[in-house]
């Protein structure tokens, strides 16, 4: 029996890298509301968590609804053209194929994307079939809530793994007791990953196979 009945993967920064269409979907929000445009290399740290709360960075904004204004602006673009622009990490569709043939293992997608962008993005790479669900997130909905609602509602169990490339993704499964494993070719650092004690850090989409 493998250690592991679910390996739940995040999208962006794990399966693949959404760096063009977020930069060019986040200044098109910046600049409908007349902030001044980020490069890209202040743009791309912020990949990875809610779109809330890196709008609420951005422009130091607390005002709920304007936020909310700036997010609707971001999936404008973004519905349009920006999931498009999104490349796939090398060897994330061989260790897919490799995973969906291994016994008692199954795959799952929990991304704070909103589930119809990454069923889009899945689709655009042809990697949909993989998974048996995907969940996502919206305004409000942290992580670990979606991990806690898949618990809850028997769609995961306990022997699931989270795999992500940001703390976001290990402090979730953390706050669910669930075990949880980093990838490096992401946006995090090999520092704020272990901070939060993975049981597995994989360098390469290949190395997940070793656990399976």
């Amino acid at each position: 029996m493998p250690a592991y009945q679910w390996l739940l993967f995040d999208l962006d920064g794990t399966l693949s890298d959404p760096a063009e269409g977020f930069v060019n979907s986040m200044n098109h929000a910046l600049l409908a509301h007349d902030y001044a445009p980020r490069t890209a290399s202040e743009l791309t740290p912020y990949i990875g968590p809610p779109l809330e709360v890196t709008l609420a960075k951005l422009t130091g904004s607390e005002d709920s609804t304007h936020i909310r204004a700036l997010v609707d602006k971001y999936r404008e673009r973004y519905s349009d053209t920006g999931y498009a622009e999104n490349s796939l990490y090398p060897g994330i569709s061989e260790m897919l194929e490799r995973l969906s043939q291994a016994d008692g293992i199954r795959l799952g997608v929990c991304t704070s994307k909103r589930a119809d962008f990454a069923e889009r993005i899945l689709k655009q790479f042809d990697l949909y079939h993989y998974f048996e669900f995907v969940s996502g997130g919206d305004v409000g909905i942290a992580k670990w809530q979606q991990l806690q609602g898949l618990l809850a509602e028997n769609r995961i169990t306990t022997r699931s793994l989270m795999i992500g490339d940001r703390h976001f993704d290990l402090s979730a499964a953390a706050k669910n007791q669930l075990p949880c494993a980093g990838v490096l070719w992401g946006y995090g650092s090999r520092a704020e990953l272990d901070e939060h004690d993975p049981a597995h850090l994989f360098a390469h989409p290949a190395e997940i196979l070793n656990i399976v």
